[in-house]
């Protein structure tokens, strides 16, 4: 007669799974937000401290300063400075943020984030490589979509930093 065999690692290998399914949704897809329906700014809060909430406005600012530099160089048919204040936001600056924050902003927002960093990429290698000044304006067009729906969808709450 056989002996009958537990098998102890079915019941590991399932509280792994769901701890692991637990903090791949709080920390890559949830982030740190709160919702408010009731009041009249209904977007989805991200809740950093002062010094996240510094970076991630820092970072918008790029994003606006590179368009502003990119629509005057457009104007002049400079597809070389277009390259390069799109390569300054490109995907290369993403890798600075600090994983923390990565974990408290929510994938809709990550999502958004990338695809803009990817977007300026994309206008840079255009902008270098098929030198045609109304593509580059039609691209930088659809990419400012990006930043209408993130500012539409989402604000910075800061919380006091503990004293």
């Amino acid at each position: 007669m056989s002996k009958p065999r537990f098998s102890w690692w079915a019941p590991v290998a399932l509280i792994s799974l769901v701890l692991n399914g637990a903090l791949i949704y709080f920390f890559l897809i949830a982030g740190k937000t709160e919702q408010n329906a009731a009041a009249a700014d209904a977007r989805t809060a991200i809740i950093l401290n002062e010094d996240e909430r510094a970076l991630v406005l820092a970072e918008m600012r790029g994003f606006l300063s590179a368009v502003q530099t990119m629509n005057t160089a457009l104007a002049t048919d400079d597809l070389a400075q277009v390259e390069k204040s799109a390569r300054s936001v490109g995907r290369a600056a993403a890798q600075e943020v600090p994983p923390a924050l990565m974990a408290k902003l929510p994938l809709q927002f990550k999502q958004l984030g990338m695809s803009t960093h990817q977007g300026f990429d994309q206008i840079a290698m255009d902008a270098r490589d098929l030198g045609d000044r109304q593509h580059t304006q039609q691209q930088l067009g659809q990419l400012m979509n990006n930043c209408v729906a993130c500012h539409a969808t989402f604000q910075l709450k800061a919380i006091p930093a503990k004293m």
